[in-house]
């Protein structure tokens, strides 16, 4: 099993920015990919940014420009830096990753902007 732990979610002002951080653990064989997704109150989860073992990188067009992912050195991390944060921004925010073939989830951070 792997477990992914989120951390760094908060209430903010608009404008204001957050850093969202994962850590994966547990029985790792390899990570492909991991990525960060949210979930507004009734609305569908949504995928945010996502970073694959290359580098390569997909964001939202909702983001773009805002927020960026980026995954640590040991790469059983992952990062979501949120800059110029907008009310629409707020959401369960989840850490999922592609690890040992299989999809896994965190259990998400509470993202809350002020307008």
């Amino acid at each position: 099993q792997v477990q992914l732990v989120e951390s760094g979610g908060g209430l903010v002002q608009a404008g204001g920015s957050l850093r969202l951080s994962c850590v994966a653990s547990g029985s790792i064989l390899s990570i492909e990919a991991m990525g960060w997704y949210r979930q507004a109150p009734g609305k569908q989860r949504e995928l945010v940014a996502h970073i694959d073992n290359s580098g390569r990188t997909n964001y939202a067009d909702s983001v773009k420009g805002r927020f960026t992912v980026s995954r640590g050195v040991a790469k059983n991390t992952a990062y979501l830096q949120m800059n110029s944060l907008k009310p629409e921004d707020t959401a369960v925010y989840y850490c999922g990753a592609d690890a040992n073939r299989q999809a896994y989830w965190g259990q998400g951070t509470q993202v809350t902007v002020s307008s």
